[in-house]
């Protein structure tokens, strides 16, 4: 049901056809994220996203907007520390316009300056916005904490000087250096025909060619921390983390069952033990910031203030039992069961297919179907996650970053302490 077709212009076309439904999602996505960019140029690759969408000489950014909204689409774009995507979801029949649209766009923006003036505003607040939310904050120190003077440490957004620094011929640069056919992949998946979407593509990327660079991937060097913001909110909010591991390792299903028993779902250690057992926490999990080359692991929690040494310490006593016990077979078969459900629920829609299909052949350069990942997944064993917890989660690769209404030495945590 996946095809693949490369474009005498040198663009991809990878489909997957879902023709129970009546939906489709198409999806422009280029090779370059917020990790390729120069330290003076943070948020350029976020900049480029949102100016797409502000006009072409066919169409206003009015127009753009209207086209979706006439046919019930969605359109949106994202842009992460490694890729950039731009998509559209529609019902079948509007597929040509949905491709026409994003094609115009990506292909022939203007980048006006009067435009780009009034979006650098727009992201500006954005900035603002998340530096209001205290669940991005504390995402943002923890990256910047734990991989620190690297590329995959600093946020996809930018700064507010370095985003207002941008220029229009600094966005048209980057794009000439970034973004040609050797770079850039069209996915489709829903009730699409292969020959069809390749044909429109073709005539919406007309003239389009050219190479440009391939990105290195960053492999930052860990640097676990202490650090605590003080800040005037009324939870205290925790992050702490480990060593992960890249998207490419071979361990990474090993260590999806391991996230699964620490803190994957309400019946995980982590979820037992501070919510269930002590009520310390309204929301603990576990998570994993995996790129390609690299990544973090570590558990996320809010507590209230006067709790949080508590909360710490066991997050720090179920890592410690991980570590020398490993996981019981109960446990494992869980696990394995929770992570293969959530695949199969998580494929569903179009949209879900469709950034499967850009992140796959970005990452590995091939597809995996879902049989080959449940696979996998029931290939880990006992051992193997003892194995990873004993090398992942040693206490000397562990960092701890706190934000909320309290003070440093409130906290008693073994790691280098710096301000942040």
């Amino acid at each position: 049901m996946i095809r693949q077709t490369t474009l005498p212009s040198g663009v991809r076309v990878l489909t997957e056809s879902m023709p129970q439904l009546r939906s489709a999602t198409i999806g422009i996505w280029a090779d370059v994220g917020s990790a390729s960019e120069r330290p003076a140029q943070r948020g350029i690759s976020h900049m480029v996203e949102h100016m797409l969408f502000k006009g072409t000489p066919r169409r206003t950014a009015r127009a753009i907007a209207e086209a979706m909204d006439s046919v019930g689409g969605n359109m949106n774009a994202f842009t992460d520390k490694e890729t950039t995507c731009y998509y559209a979801t529609v019902i079948d029949r509007h597929v040509g316009l949905a491709i026409d649209v994003l094609g115009d766009m990506f292909v022939n923006s203007l980048f006006d300056p009067a435009e780009l003036s009034k979006e650098q505003r727009v992201v500006v607040e954005e900035i603002r916005m998340y530096d209001d939310s205290p669940d991005e904050e504390i995402a943002d120190l923890f990256a910047r904490t734990m991989w620190s003077n690297s590329h995959l440490g600093e946020p996809t957004i930018g700064y507010e000087n370095t985003v207002t620094a941008l220029r229009s011929d600094d966005l048209r640069g980057w794009m000439r250096e970034r973004y040609a056919a050797s770079t850039v992949l069209i996915a489709a998946a829903g009730n699409v025909d292969h020959d069809a979407v390749c044909a429109m593509v073709e005539n919406a990327f007309a003239g389009y060619s050219g190479s440009a660079i391939a990105p290195e991937p960053d492999r930052p060097k860990l640097t676990p921390a202490f650090v605590v913001k003080k800040k005037d909110v009324e939870q205290a909010y925790v992050m702490f983390g480990t060593l992960g591991l890249g998207m490419r390792d071979d361990d990474r299903y090993v260590l999806s069952v391991l996230d699964s028993i620490l803190g994957g779902g309400m019946s995980s250690r982590l979820f037992q033990e501070v919510r269930e057992k002590r009520g310390l926490a309204y929301s603990v999990y576990s998570f994993q910031q995996a790129y390609r080359e690299a990544g973090i692991f570590g558990v996320s929690a809010g507590v209230a203030p006067d709790r949080i040494q508590e909360c710490i310490d066991v997050i720090v006593d179920q890592w410690d039992q991980m570590m020398m016990d490993g996981a019981n077979e109960t446990e494992l078969h869980l696990a394995k069961e929770y992570l293969k459900g959530s695949l199969t629920l998580s494929l569903e829609s179009s949209a879900s297919r469709m950034m499967r299909l850009g992140r796959s052949e970005f990452t590995f350069g091939r597809q995996f179907s879902t049989e080959e990942i449940e696979e996998h997944i029931d290939a880990v064993t006992t051992e193997d996650v003892a194995r990873l917890a004993r090398t992942l989660l040693a206490p000397d690769n562990r960092g701890l970053c706190v934000l909320g209404p309290l003070d440093a030495d409130r906290i008693a945590f073994d790691a280098k302490r710096i301000d942040p």
